[in-house]
This record gives structure tokens, sequence and C-alpha cells, in this order.
């Protein structure tokens, strides 16, 4: 008995054995495997920054020929020739841009400040999209919840503890928002400066409402506040449901950057099929106007000694205007481009006419 235990014992301690071995070869191809990845980082790293050089140079003398090509005087037989050039030299520029969206870049002075000087360039398009959808579902269901908070305070239950978890939340979503934002800017998304402001704004506006002690100049404004953050939310979520499929749109029919997001106001790319938004749209606006004006009124009641009042109020103010501007300036430069659209069709059309009337030097056939 004692035999045949031995004998099992040897037969264990040498499967033990070809074990370790065929475990010491998987650790040595690990380590060459590891080896060849580094070699690979490294031979990645140097790309980029050839790639990063070659970009700065063909920019620079694309500048400077674009610049010759329109000092000096060009003959007429070669003037199609340098219209064709300039087509091109736009058409490399988004090329140029495509590129770099995929090269490490600066992150900015936020970015910088908040995360440290880490890289946020991710490679892959994959990637890229996956962190953009998770944008717009965070967003999106950031705004299901504020919708709901705001209308359990509002018509169930006043509470300044509740108000002030829903101030806090607030003051996280637009902090975290403009983060995710600066990272998708690096990443290639093409987000109009001024919303990218706009958060920035909201995110101290929020901050202040935090700070805003339990007075009567608070209670006369909550309900009013409430209302604002509900209809925004509603407005908010309209503008994801329809923006999302507009986009959709736009990027299979090649109008639209993979990377570009739904927004809280209004942008060119919205007037075909979304124009009927513009009402909703303009009526936030409005709000945050008369939200404005209540707060300055309540600034001036005897009662009044917070300093978070006229500053709420200062706050509003400029984010009204600010909206209101780019929401108009978008406008007027979309019924600018649509009048030139009409007035070059009429042209056009005036010139074919012309060439068809007998004796305009166009071709006409005549039967014999």
């Amino acid at each position: 008995m004692d035999v045949l235990d031995s004998l099992d014992s040897d037969n264990s301690f040498s499967h033990h054995m070809e074990e370790w071995d065929s475990m010491a070869e998987e650790y040595k191809q690990l380590e060459e495997e590891h080896k060849a990845y580094k070699q690979k980082v490294e031979e990645l790293k140097n790309l980029q920054n050839k790639l990063g050089t070659s970009i700065k140079k063909q920019r620079k003398d694309l500048l400077q020929l674009s610049e010759k090509l329109q000092e000096c005087d060009v003959p007429a037989e070669y003037r199609h020739k340098v219209l064709d050039i300039r087509e091109k030299v736009k058409e490399r520029n988004e090329v140029f841009r495509e590129i770099e969206a995929f090269l490490p870049k600066d992150n900015g002075i936020f970015l910088n400040t908040t995360l440290g000087h880490i890289n946020v360039t991710m490679f892959s398009k994959s990637a890229k999209h996956r962190y953009k959808e998770e944008y717009e579902k965070f967003k999106f269901v950031m705004t299901i919840i504020m919708l709901f908070l705001s209308l359990t305070l509002r018509f169930v239950l006043e509470s300044r503890v509740g108000d002030a978890i829903f101030h806090f939340l607030l003051v996280w979503y637009y902090c975290t928002l403009t983060l995710r934002e600066s990272i998708l800017i690096v990443n290639g998304s093409r987000i109009k400066g001024w919303w990218v402001a706009h958060h920035y704004i909201s995110t101290y506006l929020t901050g202040v409402g935090l700070t805003w002690p339990d007075s009567t100049t608070y209670h006369l404004f909550r309900d009013q506040y409430m209302d604002f953050s509900i209809y925004l939310s509603f407005v908010q979520i309209l503008q994801y449901y329809y923006q999302s499929g507009c986009l959709y749109r736009l990027r299979a029919l090649g109008e639209r950057h993979n990377m570009d997001i739904t927004v809280e106001g209004f942008q060119t790319w919205m007037w075909r099929g979304l124009k009927f938004l513009l009402p909703f749209v303009y009526l936030g606006h409005f709000f945050q106007l008369y939200n404005a004006y209540t707060l300055y009124q309540l600034s001036r009641i005897p009662e009044c000694e917070e300093w978070q009042v006229l500053m709420m109020s200062a706050t509003f103010f400029v984010l009204f205007l600010g909206n209101s501007i780019s929401t108009w300036g978008t406008v007027v430069n979309k019924l600018g481009d649509k009048s030139h659209e009409q007035r070059l069709r009429r042209q056009s059309l005036y010139q074919l006419e012309k060439f068809k009337k007998p004796g305009s030097g166009g071709i006409h056939l005549h039967r014999d």
C-alpha cells in the first residue's frame, strides 16, 4: 500500500513539474510579446510625431501658396486652375483635421487643470463613437432625472433639503458635462464655442443657487425656478429626440461629422426638418430673461439681504443674451444662405432662357 502511495505521489509531482515547465514557456512567450508591444508603442509615438510635423509643414506651405496666388495677377487661361487649387486646399485642410483627430493634442486649460497633463485622445473610431454615445446617454438620463425631481419638488414635496439635493445634482451635472465635452472636443467633436461657455456659466449659476440660504427671497422665487427647470428639461428631451434622428440621417448622407452631438440650442444643420423647435427654444430664452427680471425686482425689496439674488439675475441675463444672439445668428445665416441660393437659381434660369431665345447665340433646331 505504501509503495502504491509513493508511486501516486511521484506521478503527481512529475505532473506538477511538467505543468511548471509549460508555464515557464508561456511566460517566456509573454515577455517576448510585451517587448514587441513596447517596441510598437514607441514606433507609434514616433509616427504620430512625424505626422504632426508633416501636417504643420503642409499647412504652412499651403497658406503661403494661397497668399501668393491671391497677390499675383493670374492670366485668364489659368483662372480655372487657380479655382481648382483653392478647392483642393479646402479639401486637404479637412483631411488634415480628420488625421489630427487621431493624433495626441493639447488638452486645454480646463482638462489640464482637472485631470492633469494626461493624453485623452482616443485612437480608434469605435472608441470615439462609443464615448460620444455614452455622453448622449448620460445627458438624456440626467435630463429625465432632473425633470422627475423638479416635478416632485414643485407639486409634491416642498423641502429645503430636497431643493439643496436638486441644486447639488445640477452643479455636479454641469461640471461633468463640461468635462466630457472638453474630452469630445479633443477627439474631434465640433461643439460651438458658445455652448461650451454656456455650460460653464450654468455651472456657476447652479453653484450660486446652491449657496442661497433659506430666506424670504428664496421662497418667493422657488416655484418660478422649478417651473423653469421643468420647462427646460422638457425642451431638452424634445431636442434630444428630434436632433438624434436628424443627425443620424445627415451622417448617413455624409453631411455631418460622426462626432457631432445634440445641443441645447439651435444650429444651422437643424434647419431642415427641425424648424418647429424654434418657438420652444425662443420661449426658453425668454424664460431666462423673465427669471433675470424677477430676481432683479426681488433684489430691490427691503427683505433682500442675499448677494445671490442679484448675482443670479445677472447670470440669467447673460445666458439669455448669449443664447438669443447665437440662435438669431444661426437663423440669419441660414436665411442669407437660402436667399443666396434662390438668387443663383434665378440667375441660372435667366441665362438658360436667354440662351434659348432666337438670336442669342445659342443652338437652334429648325424644321424644314
